[in-house]
């Protein structure tokens, strides 16, 4: 292990995936990229951090010199098992927020609290491969309604993309005001978008992205969507 890569491949074992080990210590791919492809070093601040999370020396982590652990055994790997007993590497998931919160697919309706109440696992590769690399910007709401009714139904939950807020023909998430609905956007020439629902019940409206106001706001793009039978 004679460069500061090779010691920050240790640390994340057969998990030295530039987006997972950045993720993990909060820096951009950009900046990690730099460590990793151009053999520089990261601030103090990444230095503590790395250590918090792994345990390591940071004499170690620098000069590769002296003992990863010093007078403690290695960090345990942390261990699941699927259903049948059998083991799961939780690596491999993203764990997105689950927030108590409801967006109207018909009447808006207000936001609650925005303390997660628990997290849904999504598979890593699914998600950084189609969906984003930036897994803090995801979370998971559900849906409150009839005016979506079959393609999002009430209780629907539905994962949003909060970096996806340029507008274009899709499924998203929007603030009027202070309440939140789930629409079909469709971009239209002059910048407006109309905002459509799946109910007849329900008319369209339009937004004006070259007027837009505080009252209105893009909060992300539906991903994907699970539902109860």
């Amino acid at each position: 292990m004679n460069t500061f890569k090779d010691r920050l491949a240790f640390l994340w074992k057969n998990e030295a995936r530039q987006a997972k080990i950045a993720a993990d210590i909060d820096m951009t791919i950009a900046g990690f990229s730099r460590i990793w492809n151009e053999g520089g070093l990261p601030k103090a601040e990444t230095l503590k951090k790395i250590k918090q999370l792994k345990g390591c020396s940071i004499d170690w982590l620098l000069t590769g010199e002296g003992e990863p652990f010093p007078n403690t055994a290695a960090p345990p790997a942390v261990t699941a098992e699927d259903t049948l007993g059998n083991p799961v590497d939780i690596d491999e998931f993203v764990f997105v927020p689950r927030y108590d919160i409801q967006a109207a697919a018909g009447h808006g309706r207000l936001v609650g609290d925005e303390t997660p109440v628990f997290t849904m696992a999504f598979r890593r590769y699914w998600i950084e491969n189609y969906v984003t690399r930036d897994t803090k910007n995801l979370s998971v709401i559900s849906v409150k309604g009839d005016s979506m009714e079959g393609v999002l139904n009430d209780g629907d939950s539905i994962l949003i993309n909060h970096g996806e807020t340029t507008p274009r023909d899709g499924l998203y998430v929007l603030r009027l005001n202070e309440n939140l609905l789930v629409k079909r956007l469709q971009l239209m020439p002059g910048g407006i978008v109309n905002v459509i629902s799946a109910n007849e019940a329900y008319p369209t409206f339009e937004i004006n992205l070259n007027n837009m106001t505080d009252d209105v706001a893009v909060i992300g793009r539906v991903e994907w969507f699970g539902r109860s039978i």
